[in-house]
């Protein structure tokens, strides 16, 4: 999360009018994770709201994606319904890029996260 803010720039230079944190989890866990970033004010977004933190407490968003993490991995250790690590490139509601941090090994992609943060994104954005 911190690299989104500190790539906020070149994400506007980009076109990009903000960013959406979003967590299977409940929003008092997001606001939490807010304040602790340094991204709070009462709409749970940093000054400019260029960065917010979304919950998606129920995985209906995580689930109409089709982003539901079912590696047995994850699933075994009693973490169910959890999201896949993934960035979405959205322009008026169409879905122009996906990234996913899946790999052998890291299913979850808390290792390799690299696909999902900013450099990649932006990447994915000039070839859209």
């Amino acid at each position: 999360m911190p690299s989104y803010l500190e790539y906020q720039d070149k994400l506007k230079e980009a076109g990009i009018d903000g960013v959406i944190i979003y967590c299977v989890n409940d929003p008092a866990v997001m606001a939490a994770w807010a304040k602790d970033q340094g991204v709070v004010n009462s709409e749970i977004t940093n000054d400019d709201g260029f960065v917010s933190f979304v919950s998606d407490p129920t995985s209906d968003f995580t689930a109409a994606c089709g982003m539901e993490m079912t590696h047995p991995g994850p699933v075994g250790k009693g973490l169910l319904k959890r999201s896949k690590r993934f960035a979405l490139y959205v322009v008026d509601g169409v879905v122009k890029a996906v990234n996913v941090a899946e790999y052998e090994g890291d299913p979850a992609g808390d290792d390799y996260p690299e696909m999902t943060l900013p450099p990649a994104m932006l990447e994915a954005i000039q070839k859209a």
